[in-house]
């Protein structure tokens, strides 16, 4: 991965873990400072600036990915793509490429923006808050998924129709169907009218 100011400023070189420090924005999305990771998702939670990706195969199905069991965050549930938090001064088109390259072993192609969505979802499970403001993004998965196992447990192509069929019997994040459904005037411009989405 290449080191930009962001990135180089969020880890360490002798391999000792640093906190890992979020964005905080107002309800445009201006950036406002900074609050460590967890701390931003304890209750009530902090907005916070993160993103979302969602990208398709030829066919227009959707990769989902399910979350690993080791994650502190809604662990072993099924969500788009890619999601995360950009670090404080990195651009959210930047830090949506790098998540997914650093989770999923690829490189987005014709990755482009697909707009914001702002929500507070709790998560009765671990009883963390996402209080985001998503930039959200679409685009193509186009090479072999080399996933890392430590933030992936699985992952899968799906319709429309299997998304639905998935959705109805297996657990997902609780902010999926708010990105999914912000994200799909973008989706339908990238797979087309007979891609279903």
């Amino acid at each position: 991965m290449p080191t930009t100011p962001a990135t180089a400023a969020n880890s360490s070189s002798n391999g000792a873990s640093q906190a890992i420090l979020l964005e905080l924005v107002d309800e445009h999305g201006n950036t406002i400072g900074t609050a460590e990771k967890l701390e931003a998702h304890q209750a009530p939670g902090q907005l916070h600036r993160a993103f979302s990706v969602f990208l398709f195969d030829e066919q227009g199905r959707l990769l989902l990915q399910r979350r690993a069991l080791g994650k502190y965050h809604s662990p072993g549930v099924w969500s788009n793509t890619c999601c995360g938090h950009p670090y404080p001064g990195e651009a959210p088109f930047a830090a949506a490429a790098r998540r997914t390259h650093e989770e999923l072993g690829i490189s987005p192609s014709l990755l482009a923006e697909a707009g914001t969505v702002r929500y507070n979802h709790p998560d009765p499970d671990s009883g963390l808050v996402e209080q985001e403001f998503n930039h959200l993004f679409v685009g193509m998965a186009q090479a072999p998924l080399r996933p890392d196992p430590e933030e992936v447990g699985e992952t899968a192509f799906v319709t429309p129709k299997e998304l639905a069929d998935r959705h109805a019997e297996a657990p997902f994040s609780a902010w999926f169907m708010t990105v999914l459904d912000a994200a799909r005037p973008a989706i339908k411009e990238l797979t087309g009218p007979s891609g279903g989405w």
